[in-house]
């Protein structure tokens, strides 16, 4: 339908919310085809789809009506969001963060807590690489309460993943696995396929760390199998890539070479600058390991594309492995100068991911979050206590109501039928006020609470308002008493 609309050039005859409707149909088209061609590598197709994308939906934004512009602002998040991710994986930290706070502003005007969550996560992920870890881990938490909030399973199974990767970072290999855990579980509840392959993927990374190369080979495979199954090719590039390191854990480097090569192949086709420079590096350092003397060219040539890659993107961790592969290499060829400025790098890089202050600020951030969750948990307690001590006093109040109300109708009823009788006159009057004067009381205490809110709990207003209600009594007072006293009185 939308293809015919802009084939025929119909869009200029449509009404205004048929127009609508065209926009954000051909918006929503112009995002998923530009999703489509990220996803198979075809960046420069990618962004001119999804800026395409944003151009529409940003006409609907400067819409005078304010839901129409809602409807625009709300369709702009997505393709902003596309065009970041694009940033981010082609080396441009900086863009993506741009894009992403465009995004984040968005979800936060008009009240998405899903959408901003997925915005603070993927701001958090940025400082992590830039290796700002508390920056990093204060907007993962953020993201993380909201989704809590909102229920969000997939979103909490994120955020815990990426709170397990900084923890991985610090070498608190313990807390890691604790998070990476939590994070499997909840991708397992709701088959979550490509997370799943993730918090595979993860934890065969600390199974490696800690030296069980059986285990981290069985969770590795595990994950290239349901990536391949997915056909997550980013996915699988990494998983080849972890493989390829467990082989040259145990030595077999022709094998290693294999995979860091078809990792390496699938990563340049998909123009990802940020796992390039770990294939190269990767390479690099296998190079160097089978190579013999002092024949390092190749190894040195794939170490220094790794590290111009990695200071492009200003990955501190890809600068790390890449200047401490080229100091060692520097050191073997007798350059000791070089070899000196490279290790430096190597220590800077290092120290600003792993040092006392990102530690401490790990284990502050988590603390918060407990605490906050802790609060939380208990104000919604608090919250359910007096809901239902309100449901209690509103059942009391209106039993209690029922039976006034039932009094005033038999007192009502033995009036009338005193009418056969001959009363005294003083004890018909007694008898009429009596009545009328519970029936003002009970009016008295139906009306306080309004009259409590309308004013304001002031003597002199409440005062007025109880006089209003008797004014209104008093005549009806009076008629009733005349007729009665004419039923009940002797003559």
């Amino acid at each position: 339908e939308v293809r015919e609309i802009a084939e025929k050039g119909l869009e200029s005859s449509l009404s205004t919310s048929l127009k609508e409707k065209y926009l954000t149909s051909l918006g929503s088209v112009l995002n998923n085809i530009g999703y489509l061609y990220w996803s198979q590598g075809h960046v420069d197709s990618a962004l001119e789809f999804n800026n395409r994308s944003l151009i529409i939906y940003g006409k609907l934004a400067d819409s005078p009506d304010p839901s129409t512009a809602k409807l625009g602002k709300i369709g702009m998040a997505s393709p902003l969001n596309n065009i970041a991710y694009i940033n981010l994986e082609q080396g441009f930290p900086d863009e993506a963060m741009r894009f992403f706070y465009r995004s984040m502003k968005i979800f936060e005007d008009v009240g998405d807590k899903k959408g901003l969550a997925t915005s603070l996560n993927n701001i958090g992920i940025i400082y992590k690489n830039q290796g700002d870890i508390p920056r990093g881990l204060e907007f993962f938490h953020n993201s993380l309460k909201l989704n809590e909030e909102i229920g969000e399973k997939p979103g909490i199974a994120k955020l815990l993943n990426n709170i397990g990767l900084i923890y991985k970072k610090q070498g608190d290999i313990d807390n890691a696995l604790h998070f990476y855990h939590k994070s499997l579980k909840i991708r397992e509840e709701i088959g979550d396929k490509r997370g799943i392959a993730t918090s595979f993927n993860n934890i065969g990374g600390l199974y490696k760390e800690q030296g069980d190369i059986d285990n981290a080979l069985r969770c590795y495979h595990k994950s290239l199998t349901i990536r391949e199954d997915i056909a997550d090719k980013k996915g699988i590039a990494n998983s080849l890539n972890n493989i390829g390191l467990i082989y040259q854990k145990k030595g077999d480097l022709d094998v290693a070479l294999e995979f860091f090569s078809k990792s390496l192949k699938i990563n340049e086709n998909l123009g990802n600058k940020n796992r390039i420079a770990r294939s190269l590096a990767n390479i690099a350092q296998l190079l160097m390991d089978r190579q013999a003397g002092n024949q390092f060219n190749e190894s040195f040539e794939y170490a220094h594309k790794s590290l111009v890659i990695a200071e492009e993107i200003g990955s501190p961790d890809h600068i790390q492995q890449a200047a401490k592969l080229l100091s060692r290499i520097a050191t073997k060829k007798g350059n000791f100068k070089e070899a000196l400025e490279m290790f430096e790098l190597y220590v800077q890089m290092r120290d600003s991911i792993k040092n006392k202050k990102t530690q401490k600020a790990s284990i502050r951030q988590q603390t918060k979050y407990e605490f906050e969750k802790a609060q939380l948990v208990k104000e919604q307690e608090e919250k359910e206590v007096a809901r239902l001590e309100t449901e209690v006093t509103s059942r009391r109040d209106n039993l209690q109501y029922s039976v006034v109300l039932i009094c005033l109708l038999v007192i009502g009823v033995m009036v009338a039928m005193l009418g056969r009788l001959s009363l005294p006159e003083r004890v018909t009057e007694g008898l009429i006020f009596f009545a009328f004067l519970l029936f003002f009381e009970f009016l008295l205490v139906l009306a306080d609470p309004y009259i409590d809110n309308w004013s304001g709990g002031a003597p002199g207003f409440k005062l007025l308002f109880n006089a209003g209600i008797a004014a209104f009594i008093f005549p009806l007072h009076s008629f009733f008493e005349v007729k009665l006293k004419k039923r009940l009185v002797k003559t």
